[in-house]
């Protein structure tokens, strides 16, 4: 891949036009169904197309991610209406051969949603390995004994117990559910590294993308509404000053 960044306009439950193990980090935060909790007083909190996962959802990723690399999956906070759907999304990972790794919460700074039966200001980032995590942290006992740089298993560092970021205002906003770039940007040099390729397949406000071209590496994003795809053309062309979208093609 020699572009920077690839959009497509299209459904990111289909991956075929991926080849297999051609991507490094898959970062994704899907549309997920959940009509009890996406409701609050006389607003939704979900105006867009939801689903839940099922089993070939993971195989796909599985097929096209490199060995030893990572899934990271944005997540609600676990409650009565979600918790069965969570713990499914587990085994199916597994099934597919991805481990899990670790859970990191992000915690959305002072902001806070009244919905449900408990105040929420936090949401799970799940994070998967295809089989063994790769070798990202540096062995500092075995480098200073050997005198040469030595990594072992793992993300580049001990991820932390918490990302504490605020998230978009709403006045800023292009998309309902769109992560702040900061946050992205924590998470990708934790788990990715310069001039790796980064797949999101649910792009919404393509805001993992912007986090990946700011950090070094290649994107690859799907958004199936038109719409998105032409606010994600306008952001990317106002932080690159380019334009243009790849339609749907095979990507080596």
């Amino acid at each position: 891949m020699k572009e920077k960044y690839k959009l497509m306009e299209g459904d990111g439950r289909v991956l075929s036009m991926l080849q297999e193990e051609s991507i490094d980090c898959i970062i994704t935060d899907h549309p997920w169904l959940d009509k009890l909790s996406n409701k609050g007083g006389n607003r939704s909190f979900a105006n867009y197309e939801c689903f839940l996962y099922e089993q070939k959802d993971f195989e796909e990723k599985a097929r096209v991610l490199k060995p030893g690399c990572f899934l990271a999956e944005f997540l609600p906070a676990e409650n009565e209406n979600n918790y069965e759907q969570i713990f499914q999304i587990k085994q199916f990972a597994k099934a597919s051969g991805l481990d899990y790794y670790c859970k990191v919460s992000w915690k959305k700074g002072n902001f806070v949603s009244n919905t449900g039966r408990k105040a929420k200001n936090t949401q799970d980032i799940m994070i998967f390995s295809k089989g063994k995590a790769r070798n990202l942290r540096l062995d500092a006992k075995k480098t200073k004994a050997l005198g040469r740089l030595c990594y072992m298993s793992g993300a580049a560092g001990m991820l932390p117990a918490m990302f504490d970021v605020e998230p978009v205002p709403r006045s800023q906003k292009i998309h309902q559910s769109e992560l702040p770039v900061e946050l992205c940007e924590k998470l990708l040099e934790y788990i990715t590294l310069e001039g790796e390729i980064i797949l999101d397949p649910f792009a919404g406000s393509g805001a993992i993308g912007i986090a990946a071209i700011r950090k070094g590496r290649k994107c690859i994003m799907i958004e199936k509404l038109p719409e998105n795809v032409k606010k994600i053309q306008a952001r990317f062309a106002a932080e690159m000053d380019i334009s243009g979208i790849q339609r749907r093609k095979r990507i080596g």
